[in-house]
């Protein structure tokens, strides 16, 4: 919550009864209960929603004959006033009044007398719910542009470096190499798995639980599924969507612990994406430049420059999973239906949302302001020793049982070790020393252009499959083709 617009906690006084406070106390909580219970300081983010469900709800009112057309008008034009001074930083939180839902209603009661009237059929419990869904679908579709903005960045960098080679890693060893796009188009395969997750989510969250009362619904003839309909609670095939059981209406929290363990595994890959930045970005390897305004130096050495934006997307995974075992934990020993205790899924909720969406903000960025170092990364990728697998499936093709393939060039690995040589160094006699079937052309096994022209498999690292993945990213994404498909390094592979 804005400090400004905070009031002093020291200011509250047992006795004083707030609006929320019904005739059953005889007088107000304790100033130190009051502290405790609070929730203004971060449900006031909720503001534009209670806002938003409050005229939807008057409006129904109003079709019930509950309200006149005039108090209608009177309640939409206060609310609507409160929002603009919300919205301008001009409206005053009051802690005494606990949450968001009776700061509006107070202030609204004092700007219209049918005000007083708008909490009719309504609990706090359900509008709790009614705003948290609405949010947090808000949310969702925020974050699942932000995420497709990450993989927009990914797409072009790869494109901007489409003909570049790497060493492919399993236990970060060099294994195979693959281009730096097929890499980087790994992410962007993972986060469109999070984006599907996100969209799946929403079609659980987009239900509406207005109407449910605080437990019970409404001996009130309410229109729940007009109300539904105005605050948009439809589905794709313009079905609407309510809540079907008001016990569960005002309890569920299913739809909060969804979104968190999808951000939670969002920002795993988040975490993996960045710890490869970080290897790549370090002189050992220096296959990428990151720019200097998303890195930092060192207070002691000069000389140094950190990648502190992966590192802390890697590091702020930990408090994504652990908002998600917050609510869990939360969770897991509540009684049917509404208790005080969900009052804490909100921070945790609101923490995950800030996270995820801000990391997948400043990794875009801090892609799109990264450059490889493509003489580094042709160097690694000539070690010969990557195509060690290609000599064994040349044996595969003239006839050899794989696993004796296998077991022929791990052979011929160590008789290169031992000469001090490369496998590539090798000519055709050594070779014969290993196995009888290797032909004179051996040695274009490690030509690099060659052995990656043939990755001709779906989902393969070669040429061809590559140049097909990003132009289908970028099409999927509506990215404008900025370079063609590069030419692979047609010289010989070499010692890296």
């Amino acid at each position: 919550m804005p400090a400004h617009t905070q009031s002093s906690s020291h200011s509250e006084r047992p006795g004083k009864s707030p609006v929320s406070r019904s005739g059953r106390f005889s007088g107000g909580p304790a100033a130190d209960v009051a502290r405790y219970t609070e929730s203004i300081s971060f449900d006031w983010r909720l503001w534009k929603q209670d806002i938003q469900g409050s005229i939807a709800h008057a409006r129904m009112l109003c079709r019930m004959g509950v309200l006149t057309q005039k108090e209608l008008q009177a309640i939409v034009r206060g609310l609507t006033s409160i929002g603009r001074d919300i919205a301008a930083g001009q409206f005053e939180w009051k802690q005494s009044l606990e949450d968001v839902h009776m700061n509006i209603e107070s202030a609204l009661t004092q700007r219209a007398a049918a005000g007083a009237k708008l909490h009719t059929a309504r609990s706090r419990n359900d509008q709790v719910a009614l705003d948290m869904r609405l949010w947090l679908r808000e949310e969702l579709d925020h974050a699942s542009q932000d995420i497709a903005n990450l993989q927009r960045a990914l797409v072009n960098l790869g494109t901007r470096h489409a003909g570049v080679i790497i060493p492919g890693y399993t236990h970060l060893q060099r294994a195979q190499p693959v281009y730096l796009a097929h890499h980087l188009l790994a992410y962007v395969e993972m986060l469109e798995r999070d984006i599907e997750r996100l969209k799946d989510c929403r079609r659980r969250v987009n239900v509406c639980p207005l109407g449910s009362g605080a437990i019970a619904g409404s001996t009130l003839p309410l229109q729940r599924e007009w109300v539904a309909g105005e605050l948009g609670f439809v589905d794709d095939r313009g079905r609407i969507q309510v809540t079907r059981n008001s016990m569960d209406g005002v309890s569920d929290r299913d739809y909060l612990v969804e979104f968190c363990a999808a951000s939670a595994l969002l920002a795993v890959h988040f975490s993996r994406m960045a710890e490869d930045l970080i290897l790549w970005a370090g002189t050992e390897f220096s296959f990428i430049q990151i720019a200097d305004a998303y890195t930092t130096g060192s207070s002691l050495m000069p000389q140094k420059k950190n990648p502190d934006i992966a590192e802390l997307a890697r590091g702020k995974t930990g408090r994504v999973t652990g908002n998600l075992m917050a609510l869990l934990t939360l969770l897991k020993g509540l009684p049917m239906a509404y208790n005080r205790d969900l009052q804490e899924d909100k921070e945790r909720v609101f923490d995950t949302a800030d996270t995820v969406r801000a990391t997948a903000r400043l990794l875009a960025a801090m892609l799109d302001h990264t450059t490889v170092n493509e003489a580094n990364c042709a160097a690694a990728a000539s070690d010969p020793a990557l195509l060690a697998t290609d000599l064994a499936d040349y044996l595969v093709e003239r006839g050899m049982p794989f696993r004796q393939a296998h077991h022929v060039v791990g052979t011929l690995v160590a008789a290169a070790a031992r000469k001090g040589k490369a496998l590539n160094e090798l000519d055709h006699a050594e070779f014969l020393e290993v196995d009888r079937l290797f032909g004179p052309d051996v040695t274009e096994v490690f030509l690099l252009s060659r052995a990656m022209a043939r990755r001709k498999v779906t989902g393969a690292p070669g040429t061809r499959e590559t140049a097909r993945q990003l132009k289908f990213w970028q099409r999927a994404l509506s990215i404008q083709p900025v370079q063609k498909f590069g030419k692979t390094p047609g010289a010989r592979s070499r010692r890296g």
